[in-house]
């Protein structure tokens, strides 16, 4: 049996271990624990965590600017895929968010990631080919 939950600080060492084995994720020095935390603590109860027993299984980030929400850094362990648990942390993020008043989501996906955009397009995400992302960097940390 599968429990959800809002992903807490403590589950840091669990979901970064998920993460890093999670095939077309990009992990940077941003996601270090001191910032994963705070990034939880400015968008409580939006991320969320699967559980089997109480080995996490699935990790979702999400959060919000106040008019978009933001789904990042969404996996489900390879034993555990094909249940629908990707799905139900998805479901979660968009209702948590549709609960504060933000009814779209963006989220950003590798160019060769196409299983992840074929696990989007299959729940009715849409690709948004008419807007490219630009970053600035102001750190001298290309790895930020």
């Amino acid at each position: 049996m599968i429990a959800m939950r809002e992903m807490l600080p403590d589950d840091y060492p669990a979901v970064m271990r998920l993460w890093s084995v999670s095939d077309g994720m990009l992990l940077r020095e941003a996601d270090s624990e001191e910032n994963i935390i705070r990034y939880l603590q400015r968008n409580s109860g939006l991320s969320f965590v699967a559980l089997h027993q109480k080995t996490v299984v699935g990790a979702v980030l999400a959060g919000t600017d106040g008019r978009r929400g933001y789904l990042q850094h969404l996996a489900v362990d390879p034993e555990f895929q094909k249940q629908g648990i990707g799905r139900q942390l998805v479901q979660r993020v968009t209702d948590a968010l549709l609960h504060e008043g933000i009814a779209k989501t963006h989220l950003f996906v590798g160019h060769d990631n196409k299983s992840a955009q074929a696990f989007y397009q299959n729940m009715d995400w849409q690709p948004r080919d008419e807007v490219r992302m630009f970053s600035f960097n102001a750190s001298f940390d290309k790895n930020i």
